[in-house]
């Protein structure tokens, strides 16, 4: 078991040395639906942020989910539907810009 930030540090690590359209997803649902919102992940993140997996984390959140044909986002699309979709790739890219800029 762990926090909400410490998964998002281990998902978007295995993202980077996986690349599973599964991990993408996993850290877009939880992004999107811990807690009472992207928030609550933020908050978590937040207390991580002096280690180096944590800031390395948020970095490949920000390559790889904030741009629509980044890999991340297409591979969430990919998850879901098998194939790319601009509403789920925006959806995802909302989310993760919103949890990059709380932690900011």
């Amino acid at each position: 078991m762990c926090g909400p930030g410490s998964f998002v540090v281990l998902k978007a690590l295995a993202f980077r040395n996986r690349g599973e359209n599964k991990d993408a997803y996993d850290l877009y649902y939880h992004i999107r639906n811990y807690g009472e919102g992207v928030q609550d992940v933020a908050i978590a993140l937040k207390q991580l942020l002096q280690k180096k997996e944590a800031k390395r984390a948020l970095q490949i959140l920000n390559e790889d989910f904030t741009e629509h044909d980044g890999v991340g986002a297409v591979r969430v699309a990919q998850f879901i539907t098998g194939g790319k979709d601009a509403g789920i790739q925006a959806d995802v890219i909302g989310f993760v810009r919103q949890l990059i800029d709380l932690c900011s």
